[in-house]
């Protein structure tokens, strides 16, 4: 396969220490050696080296920056190209005038995700392990980012590819029956066996299944709505689950007027956090604006936090919360304890319908470790384990599956029919297919252009 030679800058815009242009094709080395001024020619160098030197602008000769050369030589790179990383200061004017070099020399500025795309097309890893490196990227916990580190190594990649052997050994036999059905060593495909073959690959898409809700929550984190009237604290629970003043605190009713977001690590499970303008009747035009969105916001929500004040007794906008989320997952803080008690804390366990009902003092800063404990048994009954577990997380993935299960019980229903086993072949290869978009066996290019186009420029 050939393909031209791409720069793009692969560190973040801005001021640091060291930023990163990077060079991959055929002509990398050629170009980066145009520009550099150094002991010896870039072309002579071993690979995997890396080489002090300057960079000039071969049109001038004017010297552009001080840098570290890294040379790596086809096909032990990660695009399986030969690869140019010029480490320079990572300011904006420099990295820059780096990169507009590079160009002029006859380097096209990459796409995003073009990188990835090349060590995709070019056999170094399948597609499920290129989306693994943008989760890798976007991780916002610790587990998130071994499960997209799990990803990336190929884990889930050998479990589908073991499911498609499966399928592919039972079409196989399929074949060799009806095509020669005179050879008597060969083994029949009778429907009991390939009922015990269907039978396996649901089963191991069922295993695949039964992570995918704790997996896309890792991987997406949890759409989770403080709710409540105003001023019972909501603000301040967001404050504390932060561990940071992002939202405006005080004892004025209504002073959050618009829907606030933030991400938070709650034990090990990333937590998209919206804190809401409270829910009540105003005639203030703009509150009553963020009284909208709040409601707008609560359909969307994956787990529902609703706030109540132990000061004061239940209200009839405090039960109408309850009835807004009723049958939505949920957990209710009564929070204020540090004051004197007017709530009726049995009512509210009653409206909680075996919720948990967590009591706190944002002021004390007391209750906020059982409700990150609350969080977590709620979503993960309490052990989030991504260690031997291989989670699917990918919504993409997990439609996939979902796909070619019911394909297999499209199989299974047949043989139950005694339908011929060539026309239960149909349903078995259409699941083998499905399985095989998963790892990019069988996809569309502007499908594989749609995914790599949400990478980052220069990865």
């Amino acid at each position: 396969m050939e393909l031209d030679t791409i720069a793009a800058i692969s560190t973040p815009m801005g001021e640091g220490a060291i930023a990163i242009v990077r060079v991959s094709g055929e002509d990398a080395i050629a170009i980066a050696d145009k520009l550099y001024k150094g002991k010896e020619s870039l072309t002579n160098v071993p690979t995997h080296t890396i080489h002090y030197g300057y960079i000039i602008d071969p049109e001038t000769n004017d010297t552009i920056e001080e840098a570290m050369v890294t040379v790596l030589r086809a096909p032990k790179t990660f695009t399986c190209e030969d690869i140019v990383e010029i480490n320079c200061h990572g300011g904006l004017v420099s990295v820059n005038r780096v990169l507009q070099v590079l160009l002029n020399q006859g380097a096209r500025l990459a796409e995003p995700g073009e990188f990835t795309k090349r060590a995709f097309l070019n056999g170094r890893i399948d597609l499920s392990q290129a989306e693994g490196v943008i989760d890798l990227i976007r991780a916002k916990t610790d587990r998130a980012m071994n499960i997209a580190l799990g990803q990336v190594e190929g884990r889930l990649s050998k479990k589908i590819t073991k499911l498609r052997q499966a399928l592919i050994e039972t079409v196989a036999h399929v074949e060799v029956n009806i095509d020669y059905p005179e050879y008597d060593d060969v083994e029949m495909m009778t429907h009991d066996v390939l009922k015990e073959k269907a039978l396996y690959v649901r089963d191991e898409i069922d295993k695949l299944l039964t992570t995918a809700e704790q997996g896309k929550i890792l991987r997406e984190g949890l759409a989770t709505v403080i709710i409540g009237r105003p001023n019972v604290g909501k603000s301040s629970l967001l404050n504390s689950l932060v561990h940071e003043n992002k939202a405006i605190v005080t004892d004025v009713p209504g002073t959050t007027r618009d829907v606030i977001e933030e991400y938070v690590n709650v034990r090990g499970v990333p937590l998209r956090l919206i804190d809401t303008a409270g829910i009540r009747e105003t005639e203030d035009i703009v509150e009553r604006i963020g009284v909208e969105r709040s409601r707008q916001v609560l359909k969307e929500a994956e787990l529902i936090l609703l706030v109540l004040n132990y000061g004061e007794e239940l209200s009839p906008e405090d039960e109408a919360l309850f009835e807004a989320i009723e049958g939505m997952d949920a957990i209710v803080i009564v929070n204020k304890v540090d004051v004197d008690q007017k709530i009726d804390l049995d009512r509210v366990k009653q409206l909680a319908d075996e919720r948990p009902v967590i009591t706190t003092s944002m002021v004390k800063d007391e209750g906020i470790d059982d409700l990150e404990e609350a969080i977590k048994q709620l979503f993960f009954a309490g052990n989030i384990d991504a260690g031997d577990i291989t989670y699917v997380s990918n919504s993409r993935h997990i439609a996939l599956l979902n796909q070619a299960k019911r394909s297999v019980n499209d199989a299974l229903e047949a043989i139950e029919l005694d339908v011929p086993i060539d026309m239960v072949q149909i349903d078995v290869t259409r699941a083998w297919e499905l399985l095989g978009e998963i790892i990019g066996d069988a996809m569309h290019e502007s499908l594989i252009d749609q995914l790599f186009s949400q990478f980052c420029l220069g990865k």
